[in-house]
């Protein structure tokens, strides 16, 4: 039976995971970004998904067996879709920061995965442009660019206000043209995980005729989902450690030998914590949609949700925006609360459906 009220606990709790994800990569020491985002992403895109399925799942190699090609290969390339934007997501975070990049990042993401769908499906006319319920969808995503724009706002009264060794203090390479483009490009990306979720649908259904309790009917979907992402996060990253030859950083070359055995396993236990904090906001996603009953339409947005509130929340803790004049904290604090009210709008809309 659904229970909403659990859902959005697991919703919050999948936000706050996504949100506190890459905090751990700020204590790796002496490891290049390729190294270190990889390492993180084999715990995040092949273990983790692959260990909580198949404990929670039953008969799970027999069900992905029995599964379509087409579905997997849709969840796959969706999956590697979204690879590129959480890709590019790392890169965002690099240059703007947890509040700055997952608010304008994320604000895209909560737009494109509303977007898209009926774009794909040819549904965009019928259920956005002549409905009470698409203007109210729209209308959402109106605020959604709104609010990306006073966040971008604030990113730029930051830079102005600060010089640059005051911003690399907080964010070692803080470069907010180079961000923001980067973060648009993520967000229309990253919304790409929303439809291999939607597309693994035939698989959720033969995981519970296999007897898999509803609660975890999601999870063999992530599997294939992130296999999409680590194939794309991949063939990136083997191309930099080739360019740059940074693949001896992780038997601690480049470290001194009285402190290369600390360093590296300090190295591997922050990746692996980051990694699996990065695949939990997906675990508890999966939990929280499978209690929402009628509500499932609210699951995406509340996640969005979620995720910008503890991010931002972080972003203050991690003093990101420590320095800047009370009027620009306004402004991110104003930008942030419209991306949060864009996405009850769209939610809104949604339940009007």
């Amino acid at each position: 039976m659904a229970n909403p009220l659990l859902g959005l606990l697991f919703h919050w709790l999948g936000g706050l995971s996504s949100a506190s994800f890459y905090v751990p990569y700020k204590g790796v020491r002496r490891w290049s970004w390729e190294i270190f985002w990889l390492t993180g992403g084999i715990f995040s895109w092949l273990i983790a998904p692959w260990f909580f399925a198949g404990v929670q799942t039953r008969d799970l190699l027999t069900v992905l067996s029995a599964t379509p090609r087409e579905t997997l290969f849709w969840c796959w390339f969706f999956g590697a879709l979204w690879g590129l934007g959480g890709l590019t997501f790392g890169l965002t975070m690099r240059y703007l920061g947890l509040s700055l990049g997952m608010a304008i990042a994320l604000g895209l993401t909560t737009a494109f995965g509303t977007l898209v769908p009926p774009l794909f499906d040819g549904s965009f006319a019928a259920k956005l442009l002549v409905s009470a319920s698409g203007h109210v969808i729209l209308a959402g995503i109106v605020v959604t660019l709104i609010g990306i724009g006073v966040v971008a706002l604030a990113g730029r009264a930051k830079e102005a206000e600060m010089s640059v060794s005051e911003s690399q203090a907080t964010i070692g390479e803080f470069d907010l043209k180079k961000g923001v483009a980067i973060a648009v490009f993520s967000g229309v990306m990253s919304s790409c995980f929303a439809f291999g979720l939607a597309a693994g649908e035939p698989i959720r259904q033969l995981s519970l005729a296999h007897g898999t309790n509803p609660l975890w009917q999601g999870l063999p979907v992530l599997c294939v989902v992130l296999l999409g992402g680590l194939t794309t996060n991949l063939i990136w990253c083997a191309g930099l450690i080739a360019k740059n030859r940074s693949a001896g950083q992780w038997f601690g070359r480049g470290m001194g030998r009285g402190e290369a055995a600390a360093p590296l396993l300090r190295n591997y236990l922050l990746c692996a914590l980051a990694g699996l904090a990065w695949y939990f906001q997906f675990f508890f996603y999966t939990m929280g949609e499978s209690q929402m009953g009628r509500y499932g339409f609210s699951s995406w947005t509340l996640h969005m949700a979620s995720i910008i509130i503890f991010s931002t929340l972080w972003g203050f803790a991690l003093k990101e925006w420590k320095g800047v004049r009370a009027k620009t904290r306004g402004l991110v604090v104003g930008g942030i609360a419209l991306l949060v009210f864009s996405t009850v709008i769209i939610g809104v809309g949604n339940a009007l459906a």
